[in-house]
C-alpha cells in the first residue's frame, strides 16, 4: 500500500515538474525570441550610457582646468653658495598657456561578412567634450626685480658686502682684463654695478677694436657712437687709470688719447698695439697732461716720428721705459736718445717683425751710453745692430753700469763680433741675462773675457741651417767653469762644439755650486752623450725643462723635448 501510495504521489508531481519544465522552455524560447528582436535597442542604451559616462568624466576634467591660474614672473632667483642664478621661465612657446588634449583614437572596426543591412545601419556619432581654451595673460617682461620675490633678492644684496664683491672682481680683472669683464657684470644688478664702478678696478684698461666687421667701412653713426663711449667711460671709470692700451685701432686714436689725457692725469703707461694716426698733437697733449707718464709702447704701430721726437725732448725726463719697432726713422729716435733726452731710461726695446728678413740698424753704442747712463736693459729683437761713429763721440765710455739683461738675438746670421760685444759690456758687471741667439761671430774666448761674473741665464743657440760660419767650436767648458755657480738657463742649441768638450762642460755644470738651481737646458742639434747627461740630470733636482731634439750621439727613442721632472727621471732611469 505504501508502495502504491508514493507511486500515487510520484505520479502526481511528475505532471507539475513537466509543466513547470515545459513552462521553463516556453519561457527561454520566448525570451530568446525576445532578446533577438530588443538587441538593437540594448545596444542604443549602452553606448548613450558610455557617451554619458564620458561626459560626465570630461566635465569632472573640465571643472579642474577652470581653476585659475596665478600669473608667474618671467624668471626664478636662487641663491647659491657665492653667486645670485636668475633663471628663465618662458621659452618661445610660453606666451599662451594650453592644456594637454587627450585625443580618443577612433577604432575602426573592418568586419568581413556583415550583412548590407547591418553596415548601413548610421551609428550615433559619440559626443564631444568641449574643452575650454585656457589663455593665461601676457607676461609683463618688464617685472620689477625689486617687487618679485624681493625678500631673497635684498637679504642676498645686503649680506655680501660690497669691498667683498670688489676684491672678487680685483682677481678677474688680472686675469681677463677691467674691458669687458666690468661691463658685463655691471648689468646684473644694482649691487654688482656699484661694485664695477670702484675706480680701484679701472687702474689698467686695455680696449680693443670691435665696432665693425673686417673690411667694411664705418657708417656716421658708429663713429658718433664710439666717441660718445669714449667719453663716458673717461668721465665715469677712468679717474684712477694707470695702464691704458689701444689694440688695432685704425680711426679715432687721435680722439682717444686727447680724452684719456684730459680726465687721466695719473696716467702711468701707455700702449698702442697694431695701431694708426697717432700725430704730434696727441704727443703734446699727453705730455702736457699726464706728468707721471714713464712706460711708451709703439710697437706694430704706424705714428709721426717727429711728433714722437719732440715729446722726448720737452718731457722726456720722465720716461723710464720706451718700446718701438724698426722703421726707417729709427735713427732719429736712437739719435735724440743718444743726446740725453731721457737720461732716466731704464728700458730700451726695439723689435721688427720675424718675417722681415735681415734687418740692420746703425747704433753708436759710445753716445747711447753716455745719453743713457742708467739703462738696465736694452733688447734688439731680430734686429742686428752695425756700429756707427758720432763726432766728437769719445771712443771709450764707463759703459752701461746698471746693465742687467743684453738682448741681441735674431734668427737668421748676426755678423756681431766679440768686439763689438766688448764695447757694448765692457762696463756691465751686474749682468744677469745674456741672449746671443743668432751670434755666429761670437766665440767663447770673448764671452770667456766679459766682466761680468753673475751671470744667470745665456742663449747662444743658433737658429739657422747651416753652421758653416760658425767661428766658434770649442772652448764651452772654459764658460761652464766661470759661471757654474750662478748659471740657471742655458742655450747651446746647434753649436758645433766637440763631445769632449760637452762632457767637460757638464761636468762642471753637475759639480759647481749653483746646480741645485738649474732649471732649463737646451741641446738640441749638439754632440751631448749619454754619459755626461746622466751626471748633470742626476745632480740637478731643479731641472724642468730639457731639449734633447736631433741629438746624434744619443740612442733611438731619447731624442726629443722633456718637460716637468717626472718626464726628466723617466729619462734618467733610461740612461741608467
Amino acid at each position: 500500500m505504501e508502495s502504491t501510495i508514493m507511486e500515487v504521489s510520484n505520479s502526481n508531481t511528475a505532471p507539475e515538474s513537466l509543466q513547470a519544465s515545459s513552462g521553463e522552455m516556453s519561457t527561454s524560447q520566448s525570451s530568446t525570441a525576445g532578446t533577438s528582436q530588443s538587441a538593437p535597442a540594448n545596444r542604443k542604451r549602452l553606448l548613450k550610457r558610455k557617451a554619458d559616462s564620458v561626459t560626465d568624466n570630461k566635465g569632472k576634467k573640465k571643472r579642474k582646468k577652470t581653476v585659475k591660474r596665478t600669473i608667474r614672473p618671467n624668471y626664478t632667483v636662487q641663491e647659491g653658495e657665492d653667486m645670485l642664478l636668475i633663471i628663465s621661465n618662458i621659452n618661445s612657446s610660453d606666451s599662451i598657456w594650453k592644456p594637454k588634449r587627450k585625443g580618443c583614437k577612433k577604432k575602426k572596426i573592418h568586419a568581413k561578412g556583415k550583412s548590407k543591412t547591418s553596415a548601413n545601419k548610421t551609428k550615433k556619432a559619440p559626443v564631444k567634450a568641449k574643452t575650454p581654451k585656457v589663455i593665461e595673460q601676457a607676461i609683463d617682461k618688464n617685472v620689477d626685480l625689486e617687487s618679485v620675490n624681493a625678500d631673497g633678492f635684498d637679504r642676498w644684496g645686503q649680506s655680501l658686502p660690497i669691498e667683498v664683491l670688489v676684491k672678487i672682481f680685483q682677481f678677474a680683472v688680472l686675469q681677463d682684463g677691467a674691458v669687458p669683464f666690468l661691463c658685463r657684470v655691471g648689468r646684473v644688478c644694482r649691487l654688482w654695478n656699484g661694485a664695477a664702478s670702484s675706480p680701484i678696478l679701472w687702474r689698467s684698461v686695455s680696449v680693443g677694436y670691435c665696432w665693425i666687421e673686417p673690411g667694411k667701412s664705418q657708417l656716421p653713426g658708429t663713429e658718433q657712437k664710439i666717441r660718445n663711449t669714449i667719453d663716458w667711460l673717461a668721465e665715469n671709470r677712468l679717474s684712477q687709470l694707470r695702464e691704458f692700451s689701444l689694440c688695432h685701432w685704425k680711426k679715432h686714436v687721435d680722439y682717444v688719447i686727447q680724452k684719456v689725457s684730459q680726465s687721466c692725469t695719473n696716467l702711468h703707461s701707455l700702449k698702442l698695439s697694431y695701431c694708426t694716426g697717432m700725430t704730434e698733437t696727441a704727443f703734446q697733449n699727453l705730455g702736457a697732461q699726464c706728468r707721471s707718464l714713464e712706460n711708451i709702447n709703439l710697437q706694430h704701430s704706424e705714428f709721426n716720428v717727429d711728433g714722437l721726437v719732440s715729446f722726448l725732448e720737452a718731457y722726456g725726463n720722465q720716461i723710464k721705459k720706451i718700446y718701438f719697432t724698426h722703421s726707417t726713422k729709427s735713427d732719429k729716435l736712437l739719435s735724440a736718445l743718444s743726446k740725453g733726452c731721457c737720461p732716466e731710461l731704464m728700458l730700451l726695446e726695439i723689435n721688427t717683425k720675424l718675417d722681415g728678413g735681415y734687418c740692420q740698424l746703425p747704433i753708436c753704442i759710445q753716445a747711447l751710453q753716455i745719453g743713457c747712463p742708467k739703462l738696465q736693459t736694452f733688447r734688439l729683437m731680430n734686429v742686428t745692430p752695425v756700429p756707427k761713429k758720432i763726432r766728437n763721440t769719445p771712443s771709450s765710455t764707463s759703459g752701461f753700469p746698471m746693465l742687467e739683461e743684453l738682448c741681441i738675438a735674431t734668427s737668421s746670421h748676426s755678423f756681431m763680433t766679440d768686439g763689438d760685444l766688448n764695447n757694448v759690456l765692457h762696463g756691465s758687471p751686474h749682468l744677469r741675462v745674456l741672449d746671443l741667439r743668432g751670434g755666429s761671430r761670437i766665440t767663447a774666448t770673448g764671452l770667456y773675457a766679459l766682466p761680468c761674473e753673475r751671470l744667470e741665464c745665456l742663449y747662444w743657440g743658433l737658429y739657422f741651417n747651416s753652421n758653416t760660419m760658425v767661428a766658434s767650436k770649442k772652448g764651452i767648458h772654459m764658460l761652464a767653469h766661470k759661471w757654474s755657480s750662478t748659471l740657471r738657463e742655458l742655450d747651446l742649441a746647434n753649436q758645433p762644439f766637440s763631445e769632449e768638450d760637452m762632457e767637460i762642460a757638464m761636468g762642471h755644470l753637475a759639480h759647481g755650486a749653483g746646480v741645485d738651481l738649474f732649471r732649463s737646458l737646451n741641446l738640441s742639434g749638439t754632440k751631448i752623450t749619454s754619459s755626461a747627461l746622466r751626471l748633470l740630470i742626476s745632480q740637478s733636482p731643479a731641472l724642468k725643462y730639457l731639449n734633447l731634439s736631433s741629438c746624434r750621439y744619443l740612442p733611438r727613442g731619447l731624442k726629443r723635448v722633456y718637460h716637468g721632472r717626472e718626464d726628466i727621471q723617466l729619462l734618467l732611469d733610461k740612461l741608467d
